[in-house]
This record gives structure tokens, sequence and C-alpha cells, in this order.
């Protein structure tokens, strides 16, 4: 970034060498070139702006139940209105011990034996995957991520000093990952391997089976299993499986909160737990407290969310996925519709609240595709959605949905991305 010099004639260019005046320029560091998070940049700010213009525009691009007024669970929120007199002084730097007591008693529940001890609480997931990496990777340790994927997990990679390595989700197999392209992508710097189910963006469940195979991959060559299960109660007439219990010989760090389940995402409560044997996690388990450290602790009052909604998860489940739940009508409304409209093709999502359709070429092939259809729903036809190449999908012929909006919405929304495939198609 360079200054114009004040003295400068009227008229001339700004392009012209700076004289040295001993100035400090303000630089962005180099690490941050190339670093970007499309779910809110360009598209998301042309929307503001075309509001702010009067137009009407639905968003579909953000997974945020909380904007589209689905209301968070009554117990949770009282939680946190009742304690809020207790939360003005600083938590302990892993979380508050009843939360982390609760989030415990969660997993083993679920037969992974884990204690308060290895549970870290944090300002969401993405808080925490920043730590999680940042006190793991090395200069050049490579991570396996998965593509399509989320792009939070590439870019904290890159950011804390690694590289991320892509390993497929094929779409023929109901975007499931590819085993051996997975078992391809390792070579002698792979220290991790990073899994995702419910999958965003596809809304794809990786069953048992499919985890037994990473585990297997991860045991073979020694790696470190990062399950991001954020997702993990939105799921529609299917089972999600804890990764970590398939896993317990391997060390594994397991990402979930209340953001989406609890449709709080604003109070940004989550947790990361370690697992494994403590004789391999115990050193990393350490570094990632006193990293945490630095930040002092996470949102005391929305801790205390946490064990009431642990406490009541499966009916809170049940009254958004259920038959009558808010979230399985408005997921199935959009993909019946969407699937209606001519030209494009979406594997049914089993988890979240995604679709990820592949859409048509039009009279072009250009490698920006799906670029050049989300801009054009959002300006000619007032829908944002997100490009399928925000999460590293190559092939630029997908588009994500989000399924959140109310039903007149969502209806609408639909009418509208019918109208544009049949104008450009």
């Amino acid at each position: 970034m360079a200054f114009c010099p004040a003295a400068r004639p009227l008229g001339s260019s700004c392009r012209a060498p700076l004289i040295d005046t001993g100035e400090v320029l303000l630089k962005p560091a180099t690490r941050l070139a190339g670093l970007s998070y499309g779910l809110r940049g360009a598209l998301p700010q042309l929307a503001d702006d075309l509001e702010q213009r009067g137009r009407s525009i639905i968003r579909l691009h953000l997974g945020d139940p909380g904007a589209h007024r689905i209301p968070a669970p009554p117990v949770v929120l009282d939680a946190i209105q009742r304690c809020l007199h207790d939360s003005c002084s600083y938590s302990p730097t892993q979380g508050l011990p009843a939360a982390r007591t609760a989030i415990a008693s969660y997993y083993q529940d679920s037969g992974l034996a884990l204690t308060p001890a290895d549970i870290l609480l944090g300002n969401g997931v993405s808080e925490l995957v920043l730590l999680a990496l940042q006190a793991l990777l090395n200069p050049g340790d490579e991570v396996l991520v998965p593509t399509p994927g989320y792009p939070l997990w590439p870019a904290a990679i890159h950011l804390a000093g690694g590289t991320p390595i892509p390993y497929r989700c094929d779409e023929q197999a109901g975007w499931q990952p590819d085993p051996d392209h997975l078992t391809s992508q390792i070579s002698p710097r792979t220290v991790a391997l990073v899994a995702n189910t419910p999958h965003n963006p596809t809304g794809a469940i990786w069953g048992a089976a499919v985890l037994r195979v990473l585990a297997n991959i991860a045991r073979r060559h020694r790696l470190v299993l990062m399950s991001d299960e954020i997702y993990a109660h939105i799921v529609y007439d299917t089972k999600h499986t804890i990764l970590a219990t398939l896993a317990p010989d391997l060390p594994c760090v397991t990402f979930n909160g209340l953001s989406k389940t609890c449709c709080i995402p604003g109070f940004r409560s989550a947790w990361m737990a370690v697992s494994g044997p403590r004789t391999t996690t115990r050193a990393y388990t350490q570094a990632v407290t006193q990293l945490a450290s630095l930040r002092l602790c996470p949102n005391v009052p929305a801790q205390h969310a946490i064990t009431p909604a642990l406490h009541h998860i499966h009916n809170i489940e049940t009254s958004l996925t259920g038959p009558a739940g808010p979230l399985r009508q408005r997921h199935d409304a959009a993909w019946e519709a969407l699937s209606g409209i001519p030209g494009l093709s979406c594997v049914r999502p089993q988890g979240a609240f995604y679709l990820f359709p592949r859409i048509p070429y039009g009279v072009d092939d250009r490698s920006d595709h799906d670029n050049t259809v989300a801009h054009e729903l959002l300006h000619d036809y007032g829908v944002l959605i997100s490009p399928g190449s925000d999460f590293h999908h190559g092939r630029n012929d997908h588009i994500r949905l989000c399924t959140l909006a109310d039903p007149f919405q969502l209806k609408e929304a639909m009418t509208r991305i019918a109208s544009y495939f049949a104008a450009v198609t």
C-alpha cells in the first residue's frame, strides 16, 4: 500500500515512485496473500449495496439459523439469561468446569472415554480450528482436507504455516470421500487428516463404514484425525457417527458446538475434544491450552448454555429435524423445488441445511462459470447463493444454497432460480 505525496501536482499519477520520507508503511503480512473467504466476500457486499438501493434480496448463502428467525430452544436462552450476573468475570482458560463436565458426559454416552481435562471451549468452531492447527503444525506440514469442503480449513492450515492437500469427495458416490485418491495424496510431510460429517457444502453423511476406512488410513500412516462435526444433530432419516468412537487408539480432535443445533451462532459457543491415548495427546492438549490462554477465556454467558443444551439435545434435534421440524420441512421443500428445475441435478442431502446442485453450462464454458452464475443470479434476479469454487470445488459447475429461509422466501427464490436457468440455457 502506497500513499501519494501531498505536494504532487494535480492530475499526476499516484503510480510514480515514492520519495523515501522515512514513513513507516502499514503493509499486510505476506502470509495473507491469496487468503479468501468468499462467504463474506464480494457477492455479499454487492447484496448489501443492492439492498441499500431498494432491491429485494433473498439470501441463501450463509448457514445462519438465527438470521432466518428459527428460534433458539427456550431452555438454552433461559440458562444464558439466568446466569448473566454470574458471567461478568473471566472463566478458566479451558472453560467453565460444569460445561466441560457436560461435554465429557455427552461423549461418554457414545462410548468415548473423555474427562473435562480433554475439553477446550471456544468462541465458535472457527476459533478452535485456528488454535488447534497453530498448536499442531510446523512450517511445511501437510494436512488432508476434503474437496469440496468448508473454506475455513485450508485458510487456517495456511495461516498456521502448513499446506492443505485436497482429497476428493465423489459426487457419483453421494459425495463420499474417495479413499484411493485420499491415500494417493499422502506424503512424508502429511501429519493430519480432516473429516467433516455431516458435510458442508454437500450435506452428505459419511457413515460408520466410510469413517472406519478413514481411521484405518490414519492408523496406517500415523496421522492425527481432526473431525468437524458441527452439524452432528442436523440429520434426516439417518444417524451421525462420532469418528473418534471408531478410533480410540488414535489421536483425534473433535469439533462441535451449539451454533447450528441450537440456532445461536451469534453466541459463539463451541468446543474441541481431544481423544486417544493420553501418552500421545497430553503434550498437545497442554500446548493448545497455553495458546488459548492468550485470549484469556471464551465467551462466558454462552458457556452456561452448554449443560442444558446437551441435557435436552435429543429433544432439540427432534424439534428441528423431526417430521414437523422447520429444518426438515424447509430442506425437503427446497430440494423438491430445485429438483424440478430443468438442467439442475442435486444429490439429496442427508444432513445439514445446504443443497449443492450441479449447474448446466450456457453458451460458454468459462473457468469462472459458477461465479458468473452467482453474480447474475444476485444482480439480475435478487438471489444470493455461493459459487462452488468458494468451497474449493475446481469444476466450476456447482453452487451452494442454504435451505433455512422461510417457506415463502424459499418458494420465491426457487421460482427466480428457475427463471434464470430457463433464460440462459
